[in-house]
């Protein structure tokens, strides 16, 4: 285990990261949505990863229980789609985000675990602003009746998200758009507006 990594061993200041972001896989930022919806009476959960970057959502991981364990895997299934690992991962304090399984991983992979400070949401806004999102125009009009259908509709809407929705921070192109444009001219962009870490 990294002794500087984790939430139990050491608080990591969140603040800028050195010299901005400065390509599409530099910073992912993970969250669990708040008000968790619900399954016929049961809380689900969801695990939302977002590149800091693209604006890109790579994925809603949806469960009854999403453990450290199972977080990790979700993130090496993405690195092994995107053929490369974030150099930083911004999350939340929750348990399933500040677990010794998510530190190891993270400390085996080179890759930096960077805390937001305890109820300081404004930290991460565009993530409270996709968690908005989310919650308005997803989670709150369906009746999820089982699992397949609450990971059918947020897939649906993960990639209606990506395809069909424009950014002004990133000349307003769609999260997909821009990745494929970063792709086809491998160019260079400093930290897109509206982002402060």
């Amino acid at each position: 285990m990294n002794p500087d990594l984790g939430r139990g061993l050491v608080s990591v200041a969140f603040g800028a990261i050195a010299g901005g972001l400065t390509n599409a896989v530099a910073v992912w930022m993970l969250f669990h949505p708040y008000e968790p919806p619900r399954l016929l009476g049961r809380r689900i959960r969801l695990l939302c990863i977002i590149d800091a970057f693209t604006r890109e959502s790579l994925a809603i991981e949806v469960d009854t229980s999403l453990p450290g364990v199972r977080v990790a895997q979700v993130l090496d299934r993405l690195i092994a789609e995107r053929s490369q690992a974030p150099a930083e991962i911004v999350l939340d304090n929750g348990p399933e985000l500040a677990s010794r399984a998510l530190d190891q991983w993270a400390y085996e992979r080179g890759v930096r675990l960077r805390f937001i400070d305890p109820g300081k949401p404004v930290q991460n806004a565009f993530i409270e602003s996709f968690n908005g999102r989310l919650r308005d125009e997803c989670l709150n009009e369906h009746w999820f009746l089982s699992l397949a259908h609450a990971r059918r509709i947020t897939e649906e809407w993960r990639v209606d998200y990506n395809r069909n929705r424009p950014h002004t921070s990133l000349g307003n192109l769609t999260p997909l758009e821009y990745r494929r444009l970063l792709e086809d001219t491998q160019i260079k962009q400093p930290e897109p507006a509206g982002l402060y870490l």
